[in-house]
């Protein structure tokens, strides 16, 4: 399969590139992004028969429908590191609600989010591409929260690569904080920046198009490349879940075969939500995909109005933290599939200078066909974190605005909501919850606080973060990111 790219082609790459390519040097041109010319097509019999296959199966399956350039060895290796997970047989479990409502719990992984879904099997097959080419990769990535855990987790330690890790200090959960400030691996790097994800969203992304640093790199014989979703590496892992719950509820007997179904997805950087996307292009039958926002609601505003406007806009810190995003990357690739490169590179040239752009007003109608938008502030998520917890389930906060999605739902069809975090990641926001206040409690006394009312573990792996060493303490500016990756990339 190749990929092209969603700005169109500058005359200095290649106008296709391999997966292989465009997972090692996802820069494209004009700051774009890569994308499959194609997408395989998925027929009523393969999800009758994907619903007798395991997680496993089912993700090799798919990735065989790409044709992409791995070996099937190292596919099946990748894969393999579901057996990791709290089930390895069922790594992504469908929960039922009630009727209606299913969650697709993608939280079981080492770092307690759903980012491991995806970057697990992505680090293991880019860590064998660059020892397959003797080639030396920095990894950049940049996170709100759940990428930077998960991608350390993947890559540490790995031998040809380098991983430098931006966060907003302040900006995350102390869980999420402790995971990469604690992470173990002589290849790693993690730098808190004095900022909010949109200014380490923003640095990764002049880096990877900076012609200066990556000269620098060069020098070194060291190549650049994404953990983020701007990654198409991270993306294909990401379709495999949305079909794989669909096939759970074929298995459990609650729809039939091609009936079809919401997905609602908490969304920032729209990563999860184009999977859905995509796994809805490909065949799954979805009815709609419903965005749930929280008060940082800039795709609320796209998907309702045809505006994105961050012209006048401050991020917001809120309780669900992963999505205090106002550049949501991913939607990009939505564009550019309906609407064309030249259009999409208008659109983002016109973010770009002016820090907005407009849709047509049928562009906004073709974009509403697949999308519907809603937000939630933090007292809705906080009541119904206690209210869902009082039947016997628990939310984390990112999960509990797919709750405001369910007045969206024009049909009386099943909805999967797609819950991205585990509740330990955001204690002090379920305590508060469960308390019926606003007081805020540390971490740890939160995590035992929950485990107590709900009579819940939390697991090894997040108790253990208390008294593990801080190994990453540098907090720096903005301005400072280039030095200090390329003085860590010196050391070396």
């Amino acid at each position: 399969m190749n990929f092209i790219q969603t700005r169109g082609n500058d005359g200095k790459k290649a106008l296709h590139v391999s997966f292989s390519e465009a997972i090692l040097s996802p820069r494209a041109s004009f700051g774009g992004l890569y994308v499959p010319q194609t997408l395989p097509a998925l027929d009523e019999a393969f999800f009758q028969k994907a619903a007798t296959m395991s997680y496993q199966e089912l993700a090799f399956e798919i990735l065989k429908t790409f044709e992409i350039d791995i070996p099937d060895a190292i596919l099946k290796e990748a894969l393999a590191l579901y057996s990791n997970f709290d089930d390895p047989n069922d790594p992504a479990p469908l929960c039922k609600l009630d009727d209606t409502l299913f969650v697709n719990e993608l939280y079981h992984g080492p770092t307690r989010a759903f980012k491991d879904m995806a970057l697990q099997p992505f680090g293991h097959i880019l860590s064998y591409l660059a020892k397959k080419r003797n080639e030396r990769y920095l990894i950049l990535a940049a996170t709100s929260g759940d990428t930077g855990p998960a991608t350390l987790e993947s890559f540490s330690n790995k031998e040809n690569i380098q991983v430098v890790c931006l966060y907003p200090d302040g900006g995350t959960s102390d869980v999420q904080r402790l995971q990469m400030v604690t992470a173990k691996g002589d290849n790693l790097k993690v730098l808190g920046i004095h900022g909010n994800f949109d200014d380490a969203q923003r640095a990764l992304k002049d880096l990877l198009n900076s012609d200066e640093f990556r000269q620098n790199l060069e020098a070194l014989n060291i190549k650049l490349s994404a953990a983020n979703s701007v990654n198409f590496g991270r993306i294909i892992f990401q379709i495999i879940y949305h079909i794989y719950a669909y096939t759970r509820l074929l298995k459990m007997g609650e729809i039939e075969n091609g009936q079809r179904v919401y997905f609602t997805v908490p969304s920032g950087n729209f990563g999860n939500a184009l999977g859905a996307y995509y796994a809805k292009k490909m065949g799954l039958p979805i009815e709609k995909i419903l965005i749930t926002s929280n008060i940082n609601n800039i795709l609320t505003e796209l998907l309702t109005t045809g505006v994105y406007d961050i012209s006048e806009r401050t991020l917001l810190k809120t309780t669900s933290p992963a999505m205090d995003i106002l550049i949501s990357s991913n939607v990009e690739r939505v564009l550019f599939d309906r609407f064309g490169d030249k259009r999409t590179k208008e659109l983002m040239d016109s973010l770009n200078k002016d820090k907005k752009y407009t849709l047509t007003q049928d562009e906004l109608k073709i974009l509403q066909e697949d999308f519907s938008a809603a937000y939630a502030d933090d007292d809705f998520a906080k009541e119904t974190m206690a209210r869902v917890a009082k039947s016997g389930y628990i939310l984390d906060p990112h999960t509990a605005t797919c709750f405001k999605a369910i007045g969206l739902m024009q049909k009386p069809l099943k909805n999967i909501l797609c819950s991205t975090a585990e509740w330990t990641k955001f204690a002090p926001t379920l305590f508060s919850a469960l308390q019926g206040n606003s007081r805020v409690h540390g971490d740890k006394t939160a995590l035992e606080g929950v485990s107590n009312a709900l009579h819940v573990k939390i697991p090894k792996s997040i108790q253990s973060l208390f008294n593990r060493p801080i190994l990453h303490s540098t907090v720096i500016a903005k301005e400072d990111i280039q030095e200090s990756v390329l003085n860590f990339i010196k050391k070396d």
